[in-house]
């Protein structure tokens, strides 16, 4: 029985899979169209009408491998839910290979226009939106103030993040990641 062309979202699903098992195992540098299109039974002219850039099918791959990571709690207590977030946030940048993923993704977005188009519309702005959108959530509920800036607080504690992520030397860990929450939440006055 001659076999069938698979349906578009299945191939989409399984190709992101295979994208982001070969990043996270490999990194950016050995990341190939052709190994993920091996790995995932799909041509390499589908995956090319897929996504425009080996870049932007990379981090949509790494997105998909660690989206479950990323989300953003809702207790109602916005202290807690910022130290969980950035806590998981760290701790899948510092403690798996997504760390130097991102790294490599971000300086290959400085060469492939399409990968930063890529990175900033479905993976930097989706994640800033949820951000805000609690922050804003905190707002209503009396839990922030005001005059707060909440797209400034988003680079404020994740800027700082991705900085050390960036440009190592000093520590990323949960006790820098309070010691961010402690500034900005309670102050850096007297």
């Amino acid at each position: 029985m001659p076999r069938g062309r698979r349906p578009t979202e299945d191939v989409r699903r399984d190709v992101l899979a295979a994208a982001g098992r070969l990043l996270l195992a490999d990194g950016m540098d050995r990341f190939t169209i052709e190994r993920v299109a091996t790995e995932s039974g799909a041509s390499k002219v589908t995956i090319y009408k897929l996504w425009p850039s080996k870049g932007a099918l990379a981090l949509e791959g790494y997105f998909a491998a660690v989206e479950q990571a990323l989300e953003f709690p809702d207790t109602g207590d916005l202290e807690h839910d910022l130290r969980e977030q950035l806590h998981s946030f760290v701790g899948l940048l510092t403690g798996t290979p997504a760390g130097p993923v991102v790294r490599g993704l971000i300086a290959e977005a400085q060469r492939d226009p399409a990968l930063m188009e890529a990175y900033l519309h479905s993976y930097a702005e989706p994640r800033r939106r949820l951000a805000v959108e609690r922050l804003e959530a905190a707002r209503a509920a009396g839990q922030l103030g005001e005059r707060v800036d909440a797209q400034t607080v988003v680079d404020q504690l994740w800027g700082a993040c991705y900085h050390r992520l960036l440009l190592p030397g000093h520590d990323l860990d949960e006790v820098f990641v309070d010691r961010l929450l402690d500034n900005l939440l309670h102050g850096i006055g007297r």
